[in-house]
């Protein structure tokens, strides 16, 4: 039954075919998948076999509630996900504004290096840095000058050779289908509860998935009637980030786990990937699976130069108090750019640096807090008076995000822990 403030999907599309719709969740899905979930996922099969599918399931299940309820709460109120945030107190203010700064600082420096990485293996005689600052600076020529309608497009096209690539490799395995299917009871492996809780939560992003709300601003999603259509955008695209992960998950599982093959630390284990399958199928399919991994990790830089500078500009609109449409707080305003510059320049020293490590521990540190926060956030927000009736938690929803709650919780104090010694 549709609510009289709801649109009928084929009523909001017309003669489009429905798949045309799909934009914003496609944009926070690709730029939450990036190259250290697919390495994670990866090494989940090649040490557990098919034993963590069902938990690298549950994290694009978790995600997709995340998502819903920012994209909920956005529609619902007409106001921002930090409006909705500020709300709350002044907390809110003093933990986001180090983070938004440190998270920029150090991942434009990730981000740059991961695109790099598989550029070098095709293109050794160029030194990485170069490809780096180049990745860096082309990534922000593309958002500068906003038109979040061409972005899409370009994100589309990605996502595109990331699909074809990274579920060609799966498919070049061939797995095997009943073993695919015992992965999804769940079960923990001895001593791995926490790597168990670590792919269940850390599938598909941090801070873009809070982003989603701006990418619906942009797309011109503003009101309780796209409700519908931004359920559908949402579950379809991480639905497609699900294919990916058990991709992934199932080459782990065929390609490494049965030969015993371990891989390096961090996105380098890609690269081992890529030789592995080098060897196994030919150049061709190593060359083929790298020009997918510069996909997901250059897909990674525009998504966040994108979303985390809205998150910015509306960050600094709000706090100067300017009208929610002014210019300066969207896609293409001096605040949108100015975040643009400090995920590409600032970061660009780091690049020759070795393992800066007070602000990695710092960045580990913030981090750790976030997916909590925005968990808890969402919890209550969603279940106020600042939310019609109608829009507000369910029954099902709270038991969702209190379970995503906890889990990051845990995850986030298991981080911080491990992030002790580097204080010391």
């Amino acid at each position: 039954m549709t609510r009289h403030d709801e649109v009928p999907i084929e009523d909001s599309m017309e003669s489009t075919r429905k798949w045309r719709i799909i934009g914003p969740g496609l944009v926070v899905a690709a730029t939450g998948i990036g190259a250290g979930d697919l390495v994670a996922t990866l090494v989940a099969g090649s040490r557990f076999g098919y034993g963590l599918l069902w938990a690298a399931i549950l994290g694009v299940v978790i995600k997709i509630a995340l998502v819903e309820g920012a994209g909920r709460w956005t529609l619902a109120t007409g106001r921002s996900i930090f409006e909705g945030w500020r709300s709350l107190g002044l907390w809110t203010t003093l933990y986001f504004a180090p983070y938004i700064v440190v998270w920029g600082f150090v991942y434009g420096a990730a981000a740059m290096s991961s695109t790099a990485l598989p550029l070098v293996a095709l293109f050794p005689d160029v030194d990485l840095r170069v490809f780096a600052i180049g990745a860096g600076l082309l990534g922000a020529a593309i958002v500068w000058f906003g038109r979040y309608q061409v972005f899409e497009k370009i994100i589309a096209v990605f996502v595109g050779i990331m699909f074809v690539t990274v579920v060609g490799a799966a498919i070049v395995t061939l797995p095997n289908l009943g073993d695919v299917a015992s992965g999804l009871v769940p079960v923990i492996p001895e001593g791995g509860l926490f790597y168990t809780l670590g792919i269940a939560g850390g599938v598909g992003g941090t801070i873009t998935l809070a982003a989603y709300g701006y990418w619906l601003r942009e797309k011109g999603w503003v009101a309780p009637r796209w409700m519908k259509v931004m359920r559908l955008d949402n579950g379809v695209a991480y639905v497609m980030s699900g294919v990916f992960v058990v991709s992934m998950l199932i080459v782990g599982a065929e390609l490494l786990h049965s030969a015993g093959i371990a891989l390096a630390d961090g996105e380098r284990g890609l690269l081992d990937l890529a030789d592995v399958l080098g060897e196994r199928y030919g150049a061709f399919m190593a060359t083929f699976f790298l020009i997918g991994f510069v996909a997901t990790s250059f897909s990674s830089i525009l998504g966040v130069w994108n979303g985390v500078s809205l998150m910015f500009a509306d960050f600094v609109g709000e706090l100067r108090g300017l009208d929610k449409d002014d210019p300066r707080r969207r896609i293409g305003g001096l605040y949108y750019r100015v975040f643009i510059v400090l995920l590409t320049v600032p970061p660009i020293p780091l690049l020759f640096l070795d393992q800066p490590i007070g602000l990695i521990v710092a960045y580990g540190v913030l981090g750790a807090l976030f997916m909590p926060f925005l968990a808890i956030t969402l919890l209550v927000l969603l279940n106020s008076k600042r939310v019609p009736r109608q829009w507000r938690n369910g029954w099902f929803a709270n038991l969702v995000l209190g379970v995503c709650a906890l889990l990051f919780v845990v995850l986030g104090g298991h981080q911080l822990l491990s992030a002790i010694p580097g204080l010391l």
